[in-house]
């Protein structure tokens, strides 16, 4: 599963989403369904400019948790 983190580093900035959409000129809807982790696809420039915004790289934003495979579970 991917996890997008925005609402963490939004928070760790004190920014709002709607400073976030006035700084990146993205849709505030767009913002918000990455905020929530409700988006399933996202676009790479906007992952650039929220990067860009946030002074931070790709890894600070997504993160891959791996499912648990429950043959691994038995052994």
């Amino acid at each position: 599963m991917i996890r997008i983190l925005l609402s963490t580093r939004l928070g760790e900035r004190r920014w709002t989403q709607a400073k976030l959409s006035r700084v990146t000129g993205i849709r505030r809807a767009t913002i918000n369904e990455m905020y929530n982790e409700l988006s399933d696809r996202v676009n790479l420039e906007d992952l650039d400019k929220i990067c860009e915004a946030l002074d931070c790289d790709l890894h600070d934003l997504l993160v891959r948790i791996p499912k648990e495979d429950p043959e691994k579970k038995k052994v």
